[in-house]
């Protein structure tokens, strides 16, 4: 391994092509993005197929891009990373025929990483993590507490029991007649509106750390369904507030009440809902009030990206990890998240 470990991070899971050079783990070199945004946009949401084939139009190009802003040269990477799931089967084969084309032509290391720990180590491109932590994953398809004693060492506490928050939130925005990304815009409308629709809060088991956001979900349906057969005004920025109001409330107490039970002073929060206005405002909050640490990325780092791959991968390679037979590797759009020593 160089004294400046270089690994070049790649990632396809969904809808952006992305590459990226990372320096020791926590310098990103450079990060290029191409956004599929605009192109789904006028589905009303992610089309695998359409994905996948933007993503083979476009990663020849972004692999090429990352390298020359960050002006290292094949010889100079030390082992590419790339997202080995879960994601969409389509889309994360893109990715990972890419990185084992150049792992074989340049005789570099393969390392395969889960997407969720690539979202965790996001934050590393910030500040270094502080251990033990808890960490907070919310996104389209992930709502969990992990608890991290060590170094890509994971326990998951909670998961979602039915949607994301994510999943949840745009499927909200089109009962609202919003635009894709729904997400983004929810929480825009709910700055500007208040909670006068007392939405449910749903706890489960209140002492766990489980969640679920299928019922809030289909209140806000139900509730939207009633009003237009009674021929009532919905408020939309009222609606999207309440909606807010009640998701933040339940991921905010649990993942508090979690890092108090584990007894940590780092709460590490990462995914696309991270970016979120209400929820950035009030683990703030929270976690000022009892002293923890609260370490969230830039926007930027908060959707998917290269940097976060590259940045996981660097942990797992210092620690000696990588594919033996990197060409056996393949597309799990339902991998599992495993600790390294269970690697």
């Amino acid at each position: 391994m160089s004294k400046e470990l270089l690994v070049l991070g790649i990632e396809t899971s969904c809808d952006e092509t992305a590459a990226s050079v990372v320096k020791n783990g926590t310098d990103i070199i450079s990060n290029i993005i191409v956004s599929q945004i605009d192109i789904h946009k006028q589905f009303g949401g992610v089309v695998p197929e359409v994905a996948s084939r933007h993503h083979v139009e476009s990663i020849t190009t972004v692999i090429d891009q990352a390298l020359k802003v960050a002006s290292v040269k094949p010889e100079n990477v030390d082992a590419i990373a790339v997202t080995e799931g879960p994601g969409l089967v389509g889309s994360l084969l893109v990715g990972i025929q890419a990185a084992k084309t150049l792992a074989w032509s340049w005789d570099k290391p393969l390392i395969g990483v889960h997407h969720i720990a690539g979202h965790i180590y996001a934050n590393q491109l910030v500040k270094p993590l502080e251990f033990p932590l808890v960490a907070l994953i919310v996104s389209g398809g992930h709502t969990e507490l992990i608890y991290m004693k060590s170094d890509y060492e994971f326990e998951i506490i909670g998961e979602t029991l039915d949607d994301a928050a994510g999943e949840a939130y745009d499927k909200v925005a089109r009962v609202l007649g919003l635009d894709y990304p729904g997400g983004p815009l929810v929480d825009k409308l709910a700055q500007s509106g208040e909670d006068t629709y007392g939405l449910p809060r749903v706890w489960l088991d209140k002492s766990g750390f489980d969640f679920s956001f299928s019922g809030l979900k289909s209140a806000v349906i139900n509730l939207t369904h009633n009003a237009t057969q009674r021929g009532e005004e919905i408020v939309a920025q009222n609606l999207a507030a309440s909606f807010q109001a009640s998701v933040v409330e339940v991921l905010v107490a649990k993942t508090m009440c979690a890092v108090e039970k584990y007894g940590v002073r780092e709460l590490v929060v990462a995914g696309g809902v991270s970016a979120n206005i209400g929820l950035r405002a009030s683990l703030e909050g929270a976690c000022k009030a009892q002293g923890i640490n609260l370490n969230i990325p830039p926007l930027n780092l908060c959707t998917d990206n290269a940097a976060m791959i590259a940045a996981a991968g660097s942990s797992l390679f210092k620690k000696g990890y990588y594919c033996k037979n990197s060409l056996q590797m393949d597309g799990r759009p339902n991998l599992v998240l495993k600790s390294f020593s269970d690697m």
